[in-house]
C-alpha cells in the first residue's frame, strides 16, 4: 500500500494513491516542469505495484494535466503554467 501523502490514507484504490504521490512530487519541486517523470519500471519498483497500476495512475495525472506523454518519448512534468489550481 501507498499512503496518500495529503491525507496519509491507503484507502484509495493503488493508481490514485500513485497519482497523488508523484503529484506530490511534481508539487514540492523533486520533479520540475519538462523534467521526465520515473519510467514504469522504476515506479514499479520504488513502490512495488503492478504496471497496469503505474499505467494507470500515469494516465490519472494526464487527465489532471500533470504529466503530458510523448509516444516514443516518454512522460514528462507539465510546464507550470498547464497545472491544475
Amino acid at each position: 500500500m501507498i499512503a496518500c501523502p495529503s491525507t496519509g490514507s491507503t484507502r484509495l484504490p493503488l493508481p490514485e494513491q500513485l497519482a497523488a504521490v508523484v503529484e506530490a512530487e511534481i508539487r514540492s519541486g523533486a520533479l520540475r516542469p519538462r523534467e521526465p517523470v520515473p519510467s514504469e519500471s522504476a515506479l514499479q519498483a520504488e513502490h512495488g505495484v503492478s504496471r497496469v497500476t503505474v499505467r494507470r495512475a500515469m494516465a490519472l495525472l494526464r487527465d489532471q494535466g500533470w504529466v503530458v506523454t510523448i509516444q516514443g518519448r516518454g512522460s514528462f512534468v507539465a510546464p507550470e503554467e498547464s497545472w491544475p489550481e
